[in-house]
């Protein structure tokens, strides 16, 4: 278990670090957790709700929820193992108290309102609390207002309503239409409670305190039990339970969809434009995400998202998009409220104009994932079955286009990570259908495009000066760190070219280290992509260089998790100033270390 202990947070003009935040969540929501107490995010009830608490994005505007001492304090935190319930301690020169922090859910599943409980305990002498809710505007398109009721105040924030239910040991001192503020004393023993519950365009059901209490207890039981029902015992078993765990958060269960990350606008760049909205799940993503729940013995998450993808790609058709709501729908063309966004990262968006890329390795990811899931023992029907085939035809049909590439860059070309994905689209196609899991008919064809693609990279994006296989071809010696996803294919096509490829990589991209950016030039306004660096770790073992698999994870985990981060990941890295960028909790970097885990485990 990671502990945090922060002296004196503080945060600057009104933010705080981003490698700072923790998440919890219960399968269909979820806060980030300053340590400073404050929750800054929360889109309820939904992933991809608007957020009622947004002050991640604006301090001035922005809804939070904080709980924190009155007087200066340091600040010790861990999730209680294999679980998502937060614990916070804070310290204070008076004396010591417990935040224990969870969105509550049944052993049943997830409750029919969203339930936040945040339980106070006096550990030694006597702390002041105060506690500030602030409700958010949704960008100042709607006012929120007061409702007093026989139940209590209910509160209006267009159609959401909200309550807060507090112990009588908390004194309100404001009360108003936008505001609750309150303060509690604590001393050793006592417990105190408060819960914000929540619904939308529906009725508020308003249960006791003591069952929200005790929710609590239950959600830490359902996430023990998941934890430990799964069945991976590699290397580096507490960093890919955690990693697990951080997973969980981002799978939607009213559907089985998993979301890229819980957030938008969180800059890859402070002050930079790669400000995007990750609340919805992209196809590649989720493939990867499947990957590593096939690895952990997920069967329940891994068949669930396996299907939600299947059927969302059999309602839109085979010209894949490149993300969908969670719902499955056609993600929102991209809009710009008028929030400050991070240390003034502009823009802030809400949508995601990716979605009308052309992104031709899709087509790999979702053949190979279905090669693995079939792998692990279990079957296609007959419709998902006839919808691969169906994928590879397009595939056969596309893989000579330009496309946008796995980046979603706004310039089309023959990316090489792309050819090479479309080729292990038809591999997987071709292995499929000489196992009979789809249908055989065009497997000869299947069979002679893989060989085509082969042949045109090994002719056009590998360079001889370089030593390695280009981002794309006539590309001016430019570098891929993708490739490293790619590591079947040099496997079976050309091992020593991959193999010097990924030294160049490492050279370039890295700088000499295992922290690599994306791409050749990308290192001017972002930071370094944890994914990649993961997943060279992943193809350096499945190649057979061992101990540089080895020296290399060993090195991206001492640089991550250091300063006491509770292993919430980013998307990215900053390796200048140690400081995380980019949207949280970040699927990539999650499966990424997991699917490094197992290649180590695999072939070490």
């Amino acid at each position: 278990m990671n502990n945090q202990i922060l002296q004196s947070p503080m945060r600057e003009k009104g933010f705080a670090r981003l490698g700072d935040y923790a998440a919890i969540g219960e399968g269909r929501s979820v806060a980030l957790i300053a340590p400073d107490g404050a929750i800054d995010w929360w889109c309820a009830p939904n992933l991809d709700s608007a957020p009622l608490f947004d002050r991640l994005l604006d301090p001035e505007i922005g809804g939070f929820f904080q709980i924190v001492p009155a007087a200066p304090f340091r600040t010790e935190r861990a999730y209680r193992a294999d679980s998502n319930v937060l614990e916070t301690t804070f310290i204070t020169a008076e004396g010591s108290v417990l935040l224990t922090e969870s969105l509550n859910s049944t052993l049943a599943g997830r409750l029919p309102w969203s339930e936040l409980a945040r339980r106070v305990e006096g550990i030694e002498g006597h702390v002041e609390l105060t506690l500030t809710l602030r409700f958010g505007t949704l960008a100042e398109t709607c006012s929120p207002w007061r409702d007093c009721t026989e139940q209590g105040d209910v509160y209006h924030i267009a159609d959401l309503m909200a309550m807060l239910r507090t112990s009588d040991a908390w004194h309100i001192t404001q009360r108003d239409d936008e505001r609750i503020a309150a303060t509690l004393k604590t001393s050793p023993g006592s417990h105190a409670l408060v819960a914000l519950l929540v619904t939308e365009r529906e009725p508020l059901a308003v249960p006791d305190l003591s069952a929200i209490d005790t929710r609590i207890e239950t959600s830490h039981t359902a996430w023990c039990d998941w934890t430990r029902s799964l069945s991976y015992q590699g290397r580096y078993e507490k960093h890919v339970r955690r990693s697990a765990l951080s997973l969980k958060f981002l799978w939607y269960s009213p559907t089985g969809a998993l979301a890229a990350a819980a957030t938008t606008s969180l800059p890859e760049g402070i002050g930079g434009e790669k400000n995007y909205d990750y609340r919805y799940a992209w196809v590649r993503d989720a493939c990867l995400i499947i990957k590593s729940f096939v690895f952990l013995g997920a069967l329940e998450d891994c068949k669930a998202a396996f299907s939600w993808l299947s059927k969302t790609i059999i309602r839109h058709g085979t010209a894949l998009r490149a993300c969908y709501t969670l719902e499955g729908d056609e993600v929102p063309a991209e809009s710009y409220p008028p929030l400050r966004g991070y240390h003034h990262s502009q823009p802030v968006r809400i949508g995601n104009n990716a979605r009308d890329q052309l992104q031709l390795s899709m087509y790999g990811d979702m053949l190979a994932t279905a090669d693995l899931f079939i792998q692990a023992g279990h079957i296609l029907d007959l419709s998902t079955s006839r919808m691969l085939g169906e994928l590879a035809n397009h595939c056969a049909d596309s893989w000579r286009q330009q496309d946008c590439g796995i980046w979603e860059l706004p310039d089309q070309h023959h990316y090489t990570h792309s050819k090479m994905a479309c080729w292990l689209a038809l591999d997987r196609a071709v292995a499929l259908a000489e196992a009979k899991h789809i249908e055989p008919t065009w497997l000869e064809r299947w069979q002679r495009e893989r060989d085509r693609i082969s042949e045109w990279v090994e002719a056009h994006c590998w360079s001889e000066s370089r030593q390695a296989y280009l981002f794309y071809p006539d590309s001016e010696d430019k570098l891929d760190a993708a490739l490293a996803l790619m590591h079947r294919y040099g496997n079976q096509v050309n091992p020593e070219r991959m193999r010097a490829t990924y030294r160049a990589i490492r050279q370039d991209l890295g700088h000499n280290s295992a922290m690599v950016y994306r791409y050749s030039g990308v290192e001017q306004e972002e930071s370094t992509f944890i994914a990649c660096s993961f997943w060279l770790v992943e193809a350096l073992a499945a190649l057979g260089d061992i101990p540089q698999a080895e020296q290399a994870m060993e090195e991206i985990l001492d640089k991550l998790c250091q300063r006491g981060n509770v292993e919430t990941f980013n998307e990215m890295f900053d390796v200048r100033t140690d400081e995380w960028r980019g949207n949280m909790p970040q699927g990539l970097s999650h499966l990424a270390l997991i699917c490094a885990a197992q290649s180590l485990t695999d072939h070490g």
